[in-house]
């Protein structure tokens, strides 16, 4: 049959097999070397993103640092480029219990944010801290878990700034002041440790009372709330007396210094105008008693009511003079 005889015999087969693998042993060098210069290639150029810096190593030992960009080094492991975010903000929480395993710090949850506070008063306690690399040589040759170690340094710092103030310090009036003394001793903690991390900042998040002691702790605030009110009414009450009595007494103090002043006043001009009058008196004596007498009269005479003048040489009263209704004129 025609198409039996188109069937290959396994001699031919093998013939046709040994012609191709003779073709590929031809080209098998080639390939080798080809993926040789691949991997080279693939091991030479190497980029760095816009916000890192890239640290080089040569058989381990750091030769440089490599700025942004693509950049060349030895291949086959000779070099190695470890690239470093200098400029992303790093973040780590405490006492945060996280549901997204994709956030870059697991949550700490547990005993951590339960701290003892100066007065024995137990708080949870929850913060975060913020920081970036400052030196990636110091983070890559000196320590050997820097996120561990910030973690560590950030609560015992807490703990203790914590410890050195009451409850009610932490929960209200201190706590920005805990943020600041906290960014700045684990900072420098961290310099000390040679870590070359800069911290941004420390935030306290949330400061409550433990749940199983909420009720009697909110029971004690209502208290301390009655008495501030009960003080702050009596303050009131006070700042309006005193104030009232203060006002009073300066006005009678004003008013007697006033009566005081205006007697003395009074005292030194009569005692002027005696001495006024004895020296006039001294240079003419009758004409000075004459003016008296005069003046004594002019003053007392309107506010008598009947008036009468005895002539000294009569022995009777002068009937005809009307001094009290008509001034003494008809």
């Amino acid at each position: 049959m025609e198409w039996q005889n188109n069937i290959p015999t396994p001699d031919e087969i093998i013939d046709v097999g040994k012609k191709k693998l003779g073709d590929f042993r031809r080209f098998l060098p080639w390939i080798i070397l080809g993926i040789f210069v691949l991997m080279g290639l693939r091991g030479v150029i190497y980029s760095i993103g816009p916000d890192e810096v890239g640290v080089i190593q040569r058989f381990g030992r750091y030769t440089r640092l490599s700025s942004p960009g693509l950049h060349v080094k030895m291949p086959f492991g000779i070099e190695k480029a470890t690239p470093i975010k200098v400029e992303k903000i790093f973040k780590e929480e405490f006492g945060v219990e996280k549901s997204d395993s994709r956030s870059e710090s697991p949550g700490l949850v547990g005993d951590v944010s339960l701290m003892l506070t100066g007065d024995l008063n137990i708080l949870d306690v929850r913060w975060i801290i913020q920081y970036k690399v400052k030196d990636p040589i110091k983070l890559l040759f000196v320590v050997r878990n820097p996120r561990s170690i910030i973690k560590d340094v950030s609560e015992v710092v807490m703990r203790r700034l914590v410890g050195d103030y009451s409850v009610d310090e932490v929960l209200t009036v201190k706590r920005e002041e805990i943020d600041h003394l906290a960014q700045i001793e684990t900072q420098k903690i961290l310099d000390d440790y040679q870590t070359g991390i800069q911290v941004v900042t420390v935030k306290l998040l949330d400061v409550n009372p433990p749940d199983k002691v909420k009720p009697a702790f909110n029971e004690v605030n209502e208290a301390k709330q009655e008495k501030e009110k009960m003080i702050n009414q009596a303050w009131e009450a006070y700042n309006k007396a005193i104030p009232r009595a203060k006002g009073e007494a300066e006005r009678t103090i004003r008013e007697a210094e006033g009566y005081s002043l205006d007697k003395i006043n009074r005292a030194r001009g009569e005692a002027e105008r005696f001495l006024f009058t004895l020296n006039e008196y001294k240079k003419a004596p009758e004409i000075t008693q004459k003016r008296l007498y005069l003046e004594t009269l002019n003053e007392i005479l309107p506010k008598v009511e009947h008036k009468y003048i005895i002539d000294p040489r009569q022995s009777s009263i002068l009937p005809l003079l009307d001094i009290g209704r008509k001034g003494g004129r008809e």
